[in-house]
């Protein structure tokens, strides 16, 4: 974790060419410093804000005048940073029976916050929870009346995570997690508090900046996907190839319960959607053993989505394992107990995280999770499935290369698609494509679930979800089309996203000829379409020139559907069918 001098260190330093977003700070105590920590963590980023620090305790002046800075500055992002001394300040103030409703009360109150921002702008709200502050009135007893702040302290944190899960521009900032960690005494500086109305002392600002980061990152498409794991000494202890299977440190005793610990957290991790692939240097045979036939590993073959085991640089595995898995390098986090492993990857794969694990691995969990790497703005159930769908993947990459002809390959997949406009069902899924994809994604607009459900209902708006299949197994739904009437005449392809597990299979021709299908259908003749280019989405630069569109102006693309809607001009599909 870097210190706060350092971040301050980095608002000195050159911001150009860093990506650019707008964030309003608004709290009920000083956030000068918190600023300076955010702007600075930004950086190390390579984000550069545009902060807008609203005047201390100005809260309700901010959000419930129309006229407000706020509201001028239309950020990307609002935070909202509220104290557990403050409002334990305004606990005190309340009658017995108004304590035992304080937690409702004060959930109410965000609700009008989050009403009163959302009508005026369009933008994300990350809200913080509450420490727990012990103001010792009732003692251990706080736990037993409502009329405690423990009491009440515990159930607002309750029922604003069930807010949060409502609302889904909403993000949750778990401040009452960091200073559990770092403990109150060493969070909370008396003298500024007392002094500069300021409660947060400057050793906590960075994790507090770190973790806005954070989800700022994950909510625009920025975080990690992938584990990749070395085996000997990481995920147990010993070399299996030394010490045999039977002699490797893993179960409930000693230093082997550190080892099981780490693997059933990299198997939560895996359930929760991150795919984890096997990167050592080893006879893949007896690498292979613990994970078939060690009684006490919790991670098995079935959870790995790419194995690799071989006595080849890791810096050349590493690269085979992101083609197999088609996702960016700076979507993987490489973890090995070898520094030097690790110093040849980090300096040859700059993109890839590589923690510098503890020497003991007793620490490995722990440090780990306080990086807190895996950051995320959305869960949806098919996300458990994603380890056996990379898997099928690299099934099809097998049998891909007995093909000469790829398009004899694509027709031997038999692939299905199934297509859909956004609805409820599908809805928390392309909202989740709308966050995760950089790479095919021709405009990179950030749309939320919220945002989503109300263009899937519009007028002059149209939605299209496609889901694939194929004989190896479902991908699920991999692509997403907003269109828009432009006028009479011409539609407008406002977002076209897809996922790039199934790039080079034909899916881009076939979506192509649903919009024309919708085209037709509605009497348009000319279909838009833009390309706005980013760091990330180099791969679709010719997308719309491959596709018969003529170049306009700049990155406009038009594509007259009289002129190339012919026969002799259909797409061939590779055997895609509608399921």
């Amino acid at each position: 974790m870097l210190s706060f001098n350092q971040l301050k260190k980095n608002l000195k330093k050159d911001i150009l060419d860093l990506k650019q977003i707008k964030i309003a700070l608004i709290s009920d105590t000083a956030t000068q410093l918190l600023a300076q920590a955010i702007v600075g963590y930004g950086i190390e980023n390579k984000i550069s804000f545009d902060l807008y620090e609203a005047n201390y305790n100005q809260i309700d002046f901010e959000v419930f005048n129309n006229n407000s800075g706020l509201y001028q500055f239309k950020p990307d992002y609002v935070l909202i940073i509220n104290s557990s001394e403050k409002i334990l300040s305004k606990f005190y103030t309340l009658s017995h029976l108004q304590k035992t409703s304080f937690a409702t009360t004060q959930i109410d109150y965000l609700q009008s916050i989050c009403n009163a921002i959302n009508s005026n702008i369009n933008t994300k709200i990350i809200a913080n929870n509450y420490y727990e502050l012990d103001d010792a009135v009732f003692g251990n007893f706080a736990a037993k009346t409502n009329i405690s702040f423990q009491y009440q302290i515990k159930k607002l944190n309750l029922l604003l995570m069930d807010y949060c899960r409502e609302q889904p521009n909403l993000h949750l900032l778990n401040i009452a997690s960091l200073i559990s960690e770092m403990g109150y005494s060493n969070a909370f500086d008396a003298k500024m508090y007392y002094g500069a109305a300021m409660n947060l002392s400057i050793d906590i600002l960075p994790a507090i900046a770190k973790n806005v980061c954070d989800i700022i990152n994950a909510t625009t498409g920025n975080f990690k996907k992938c584990i990749v794991l070395d085996l000997d000494n990481t995920i147990w202890g010993g070399i299996i190839g030394d010490d045999g299977i039977e002699n490797i440190e893993i179960g409930n005793l000693g230093l082997g319960k550190a080892f099981t610990d780490l693997q059933t957290w990299i198997k939560q991790l895996i359930g929760r959607g991150i795919i984890v692939a096997v990167c050592s240097k080893n006879d893949e045979t007896i690498a292979k053993q613990p994970f078939l036939q060690h009684k006490e590993m919790v991670l098995k073959l079935e959870d790995i989505a790419v194995f690799v085991a071989n006595w080849n640089n890791k810096v050349d595995n590493i690269k085979h394992i992101q083609t197999v898995l088609n996702i960016s390098f700076d979507a993987m986090v490489f973890i090995d107990d070898n520094p030097f492993e690790r110093e040849m990857v980090a300096t040859a794969i700059k993109e890839i995280t590589v923690p510098n694990l503890p020497t003991d691995p007793v620490d490995y969990l722990c440090y780990l999770r306080g990086l807190n790497l895996f950051e995320t703005a959305s869960y949806t159930a098919t996300d458990t499935d994603r380890t056996k769908q990379y898997q099928q993947a690299a099934e099809r990459i097998v049998l891909q290369k007995t093909y000469s002809n790829e398009n004899d390959f694509l027709e031997s997949l038999e692939m299905k698609c199934e297509v859909e406009n956004f609805n409820d069902f599908n809805l928390p899924r392309v909202a989740q494509l709308f966050q995760r994809s950089n790479q095919f994604n021709l405009r990179t607009i950030r749309y939320s679930e919220a945002e989503l459900k109300q263009i899937a209902t519009a007028q002059n708006r149209y939605s299209l979800s496609l889901s694939l299949a194929d004989k190896f197994g479902d991908y699920g739904l991999i692509c997403a089309i907003i269109l828009n009437k432009k006028n009479s005449t011409t539609l407008f392809i406002d977002s076209w996203i897809m996922s790039c597990r199934v790039l080079c299979r034909g899916i881009e021709l076939f979506a192509m000829q649903q919009i024309i299908a919708y085209a037709n259908e509605n009497g348009f003749n000319k279909i838009e379409g833009e390309y706005l280019p980013t760091k990330k989405n180099e791969l679709v630069r010719n997308h719309y020139e491959n596709l018969g569109f003529t170049l306009c102006n700049d990155n406009v693309w038009w594509y007259d559907i009289a002129a190339n809607d012919k026969p002799e001009n259909e797409h061939k599909f590779f055997g895609i069918t509608n399921k």
